[in-house]
């Protein structure tokens, strides 16, 4: 009984322990440095120790654990070369994160331009769509109601015919479509 207790907490903790194997080792077990000590205590230790503390710079010429000069964007050359500085990840130097982040940027942004002027573009021509649909619908509307003017008109103008053939006897009788033939 307590072994099929146990069993839905194993898949979790199977769970989470293949993914700490896959990731290497979990990050709740890393812990950040202290903010209280200097990053140059970190100097000639390992890049991985200095960039515990989010606030420390490597520079891989001298092996050395500078502040991040927060004060300026961009660390000056004087402090350390941008190819040679490395900060948040050992492998990738500050000069090509730099590059990375901004072609990323550049590629959102210019994905968020592109969508927005397509959308543009959509909202019009659908408008102008809709525009020319009802406007294609008014001018049948307008046809049939002529059509039905002159349909009106070409009665009132056969009525009137009639009559006047009636009245000069030009008219003969629809009933007795024969009564030409009789007559002769």
């Amino acid at each position: 009984m307590a072994e099929s207790m146990l069993q839905p907490l194993r898949a979790p903790s199977l769970l989470l322990l293949s993914l700490a194997v896959v990731w290497g080792t979990p990050s709740a077990t890393q812990t950040p440095a202290p903010l209280s000590i200097p990053c140059s205590f970190y100097s000639g230790k390992t890049c991985e120790e200095c960039l515990k503390n989010v606030t420390c710079l490597w520079c891989t010429t001298n092996n050395t654990c500078l502040e991040y000069p927060v004060k300026m964007i961009l660390p000056p050359s004087s402090l350390c070369a941008l190819s040679n500085a490395r900060w948040a990840a050992c492998w990738i130097n500050f000069e090509a994160l730099i590059i990375a982040m901004s072609v990323v940027l550049g590629a959102i942004l210019l994905g968020v331009i592109v969508c927005c002027c397509y959308c543009c573009y959509c909202r019009k021509s659908s408008s102008a769509r809709l525009r020319l649909e009802a406007e294609e619908e008014n001018l049948i509307r307008e046809r049939e109601r002529r059509k039905q003017e002159s349909l009106q008109r070409k009665n009132e103008r056969t009525i009137k015919h009639n009559e006047i053939r009636k009245k000069y006897g030009l008219l003969h009788d629809m009933d007795h479509p024969y009564s030409n033939f009789d007559n002769e």
